[in-house]
């Protein structure tokens, strides 16, 4: 299993398979054949479906096209075998003749595969340095070594993993920021109004635990409403659910004062746990709906409140297998193609959904029937089963009957 790094990944919305890591295949392209007089990016499947939505034509026209000329074309209705988010890059001479054809799959949280390997990691990045995928084989660990999730982490990353922690919170808390302070309407034809601003201010106005509550739903839209105008993110796992962790975190870190150290640490956990959720499933939409976005992003965000309210490994494990467990079936089914309708919303109650996830867990001895292991199963199967109109093509579910952005 790679690092959390690749979880944890700093760049612009609104999509990490269909923006950030389109972008960064066309980059890898480029690098190629700066030479090249004209370029062809085809996308099929889900890429091509949610593509203009998605801006995926945008950010790669604004990586090729100040070389080259350069074409998108859109093959929505073909999907190739190994994952529905493909786009071939094709380079051409002045004579009109391919030079390369190279064919990649953004396979989540802005991943590259050529469907064989990750790719466009450099070479420390991209080896395995936990020896367990297994949460179930981890909290044994923890068992024998009296050692916690966060203690593996330090174990096996590299020295310079609390410094990287230390900048995705610093971009997480910013975007958390900048939301609340931002007004008006995001991009695109729904015309939907920021709300992150009026929930922050009106939960002000509440006591206690509804003041609670509506704060934390307003770090979340902050957030997630920060994502969907293109604004600097961090993947956790994804561009699209990226608003819950921050959300969870900075509520915490304001409410409780708790520390940074205590903080990084629980992201380091957080982290932990959506990494094994990569490795033996999917975090992508196209592959196996919202369930890998939202609800690995609920779990990850139930393991660092857990965490921090002092939860023992069986009880963070618990509350990471009913974040998930409660999002199973969840379709992703985004609304002309925009990651806003039902992304934004759905951010807000997965964040107090986890927090909700936490407060359950603590209230057990960690000891229960279904393994947070089984229930990553359960959701690469249900994912699988699940139609491809229901998975991030913007033909089925919410999205029906609304025009996709062509």
């Amino acid at each position: 299993m790679k690092s959390i790094k690749e979880i944890y990944r700093i760049g612009n919305g609104p999509s990490s398979s269909h923006t950030m890591g389109p972008k960064r295949a066309a980059q890898l392209f480029l690098d190629k054949h700066h030479d090249a007089d004209k370029f062809v990016a085809t996308l099929y499947g889900s890429l091509a479906a949610t593509g203009k939505g998605h801006l995926t034509d945008a950010a790669i026209l604004d990586v090729l096209s100040p070389a080259a000329t350069t074409t998108i074309e859109w093959q929505p209705n073909v999907f190739l075998p190994f994952h529905p988010n493909a786009v071939k890059f094709e380079s051409y001479n002045r004579a009109g003749d391919v030079t390369d054809s190279w064919t990649v799959y953004s396979i989540g949280g802005g991943t590259l595969s050529d469907g064989t390997k990750i790719i466009g990691l450099d070479e420390q990045r991209n080896r395995n340095i936990y020896d367990k995928n297994k949460i179930t084989d981890i909290l044994q660990w923890c068992k024998e070594t009296g050692k916690t999730y966060w203690e593996y982490v330090e174990e096996c990353e590299d020295s310079d993993i609390w410094d990287y922690l230390s900048h995705v919170w610093q971009v997480m808390s910013a975007a958390v920021r900048r939301g609340l302070e931002s007004e008006g309407v995001l991009p695109g034809p729904l015309a939907l109004t920021r709300k992150a601003s009026t929930y922050y201010i009106k939960a002000k106005g509440y006591k206690d635990s509804l003041q609670s509550r509506g704060l934390v739903f307003a770090y979340a839209l902050a957030v997630s409403e920060e994502n969907a105008s293109g604004g600097e993110i961090v993947t956790a796992p994804t561009c699209g659910s990226s608003g819950v962790i921050p959300a969870v975190l900075y509520h915490l870190h304001k409410s409780h004062e708790f520390t940074e150290k205590r903080i990084l640490r629980s992201l380091a956990t957080a982290g932990l746990f959506g990494n094994t959720v990569k490795a033996n499933a999917s975090i992508s939409g196209a592959e196996v709906g919202c369930q890998g976005e939202i609800g690995v992003a609920c779990a990850m965000a139930a393991t660092a409140a857990c965490q921090l309210f002092g939860g023992s490994p069986a009880q963070i494990e618990y509350a990471a297998e009913m974040g998930l467990e409660h999002h199973l079936g969840m379709t992703c089914d985004p609304v002309c193609g925009l990651v806003q309708i039902p992304c934004i919303e759905r951010n807000a109650y997965a964040a107090a959904r986890a927090l909700d996830a936490n407060l359950y867990s603590n209230f057990t001895d960690g000891v229960h029937r279904v393994s947070f292991d089984r229930v990553v199963e359960v959701m690469k199967e249900t994912g699988h089963d699940i139609p491809s109109l229901y998975k991030e093509t913007g033909e089925g579910g919410l999205a029906k009957g609304h025009k996709l952005i062509i």
